[in-house]
């Protein structure tokens, strides 16, 4: 039998983003399950509470789910190990509030728990609360700019997928809580637990890459100008091949200089830029998935040869590829398309 139980805390605030709480929920409801199955007992085991922060025990989130609490803020009578904040959706973080009360007892919280964590634009209710000065800390790539520019006294990271400063833990768009959750749990025991809890949920045990690569490989999505979006969607294509400013605006019917102009003003980057960031994503996700060398992928990416590939992919990421293989390889590979 465990010896000791460690409270997880989920602040279950209105208008939350339902897959900030439910995603690290099952995280943590999948390792209490391989506890129990294991022979070998643990020196503890989690116990999980859904915590309104008023006396209103149903709360609905931003999806329209409602969820049923277990308890309350004022109500809470064991020692809370790890406190959850999830966010709301980027187009009402700005607008929304906490009442005092609440921000109040997140600050009284944060000194006293082993941990404090922030989903996506939770970030911005830890700042509030005041906890959040002269920390590194991460939210959703579109919204770190707000964040910054709201609370100078706070270093933004707009790259990492989440960042542990002290006991203090942020991270970011939504899917990204689960990536957190799962480092939460190898922190505490161990990395065989948290790989059979990711192998269950069919997750990375550690996501390759950073939040640039989502925010870059993303951008042709959010404009409405066909010429450049079909530009975009034939360099994913075409990655093998020699690619050129000339080449691309003539798929598009573009002289290249008004190519390039249209290309900088819809994406935010040049197209030279654009090309380099997606070639670079995908030898990322070849590097991570298969066992295929590095000639093979620089090859499949457009990179020409491994050395050049070197060279752009420190570039961009500030690791070399076989640094970037070491540090992100799982146990998940496409190459026989299952789990081992």
């Amino acid at each position: 039998m465990n010896s000791c139980i460690r409270h997880i805390v989920f602040l279950i605030i209105p208008d939350a983003t339902l897959l900030d709480i439910t995603g690290p929920y099952e995280v943590f409801s999948q390792a209490i399950e391989y506890i129990q199955t294991q022979e070998k007992k643990t020196d503890f085991s989690y116990e999980l509470h859904s915590v309104s922060v008023d006396k209103k025990k149903n709360v609905r989130t931003a999806s329209g789910v409602t969820m049923l609490c277990s308890e309350n803020i004022k109500t809470i009578n064991y020692p809370i190990d790890t406190l959850i904040i999830p966010g709301v959706s980027n187009t009402r973080i700005e607008a929304y509030k906490l009442s005092g009360d609440v921000l109040k007892w997140i600050g009284e919280q944060s000194g006293k728990v082993r941990r404090i964590c922030s989903i996506c634009t939770g970030s911005f209710f830890l700042a509030e609360a005041g906890i959040l000065k002269d920390r590194r800390v991460t939210t959703h790539w579109e919204k770190c700019h707000v964040l910054k520019s709201n609370y100078p006294e706070v270093e933004v990271d707009s790259d990492p997928i989440f960042i542990k400063d002290d006991h203090i833990y942020t991270s970011v768009g939504i899917s990204s809580g689960m990536d957190l959750a799962l480092a939460l749990v190898e922190e505490d025991l161990g990395k065989t637990v948290a790989l059979e809890v990711a192998k269950q949920m069919v997750l990375y045990l550690k996501r390759p890459g950073s939040q640039s690569q989502y925010s870059s490989i993303l951008t042709h999505q959010h404009t409405d100008y066909k010429p450049i979006q079909e530009a975009c969607y034939w360099i994913q294509e075409h990655l093998q091949e020699d690619i050129t400013i000339d080449s691309l605006s003539e798929i598009v019917s573009m002289s290249p200089r008004n190519f390039s102009r249209a290309f900088v003003r819809e994406t935010g980057i040049t197209p030279a830029k654009y090309l380099n960031k997606l070639r670079v994503e995908t030898a990322c996700r070849y590097l991570v998935d298969t066992h295929l060398s590095l000639k093979e992928i620089s090859e499949l990416c457009g990179l020409g040869s491994p050395d050049n590939m070197r060279k752009v992919f420190f570039k961009c990421m500030q690791l070399s590829p076989a640094g970037y293989r070491k540090s992100f390889r799982t146990t998940f590979s496409s190459d026989n398309l299952k789990l081992i």
